[in-house]
């Protein structure tokens, strides 16, 4: 007896989810970054000084684990931490100028990697891939 797959939307995007990742994983690996680290210094490029907590946030990642990346990252050179004046319990987190280097550099052919991903889509089917997404993700928080 054949059986129908009825959650064929969940399985093609969870496998397209893991082949995105795998393949900027691929990527980064050629920058000596793990795809969570670049995730960090993504956020600080587009974002400026944040708290460890703030990054966690916004890559989904628990504040024990940001800790442990953000060591790496500092001992890389590419980010410090800054003391913050007015509470002494909140550390920032930047990018040096080592650090801001290379993601200009990495930046464009990780744009130009992501663009290839949806070139096959026009501009009213990426709207309606948003449109869906934006609906099953308002289900799911």
């Amino acid at each position: 007896m054949e059986r129908i797959c009825t959650n064929q939307p969940f399985l093609l995007l969870m496998q397209t989810s893991k082949a995105i990742q795998e393949r900027l994983r691929d990527e980064m690996s050629k920058n000596n970054l793990s795809i969570t680290e670049f995730s960090v210094l993504e956020v600080l490029y587009y974002q400026g000084k944040q708290t460890i907590q703030q990054i966690g946030n916004r890559i989904l990642i628990s504040s024990g684990s940001m800790t442990y990346v953000i060591d790496k990252l500092e001992q890389k050179g590419i980010i410090k931490r800054n003391d913050c004046r007015e509470d002494r319990r909140v550390i920032h987190i930047t990018l040096t100028a080592d650090g801001m280097e290379m993601m200009d550099n990495i930046m464009p052919m990780y744009q130009d990697i992501v663009d290839s991903f949806f070139v096959d889509l026009t501009g009213d089917e990426s709207q309606l891939l948003v449109n869906y997404l934006k609906k099953v993700w308002n289900r799911v928080k």
